[in-house]
């Protein structure tokens, strides 16, 4: 349904790679909260952007990647359309990956408003997509690597930066070892006729030293 006077304009951005199998019908499916919120009727329809200039949502079928650039009109409602998007882009994913999500407030005029005291709405969250808890964990700490050595490189050459990688990994690893142990509790003990099925926290991210 179309939102007139809706106090967000919501702008969506990110590259998800897609495992090579997944098809048009499934990723649909998966994206289906971001094109029924939009008022579509399918992804061809919805997957166009308010701004004519933004792509849109588009599939690059030769390199499996989901490329989001798009804005859509909405409100805070728009956050668990958002959330059930992820849940469903997580079983189509085959790495993590970010997605940026802004809220900028429509109605908030910084230069023409009256009231001295108003504040905008603006909102920004980043979210994250993968295979598994480790491929999710991977994203979020490449994305943490890549912010700390941009800021700290103001300062410092970027070869004496390495011990401050280190660090970030070895608290990725503490935090990834705590999930391990969490769904090692759920499991039954060894020996007694349990599955012995892995969980989705078994793989360790990867570390760039």
């Amino acid at each position: 349904m179309a939102r007139y006077n809706a106090p967000f304009e919501i702008h969506v951005h990110g590259e998800v790679p897609l495992r090579a199998e997944v098809t048009f019908e499934q990723l649909q499916e998966a994206l289906k909260p971001l094109w029924k919120y939009a008022g579509a009727r399918s992804l061809a329809d919805g997957a166009t952007s308010a701004y004519e200039e933004e792509p849109g949502i588009r599939l690059d079928a030769q390199s499996h990647v989901l490329n989001m650039c798009w804005t859509v009109a909405g409100d805070e409602d728009f956050r668990q359309a958002l959330d059930e998007m992820c849940m469903a882009l997580n079983e189509l994913s085959s790495q993590g990956a970010a997605i940026e999500v802004t809220f900028y407030d429509a109605e908030f005029d910084d230069e023409e408003d009256g009231a001295p005291d108003a504040e905008s709405r603006d909102d920004f969250v980043m979210l994250f997509v993968g295979p598994d808890p480790a491929a999710i964990m991977q994203a979020q700490r490449d994305l943490l690597v890549q912010d700390v050595v941009a800021l700290m490189e103001r300062h410092f050459d970027g070869a004496e930066l390495g011990g401050v990688v280190s660090e970030i990994d070895k608290l990725f690893s503490q935090r990834f070892d705590a999930l391990v142990s969490s769904l090692e509790l759920g499991r039954p003990p060894r020996g007694t006729g349990g599955s012995g099925g892995g969980h989705g926290g078994g793989r360790r991210p990867r570390h760039l030293h």
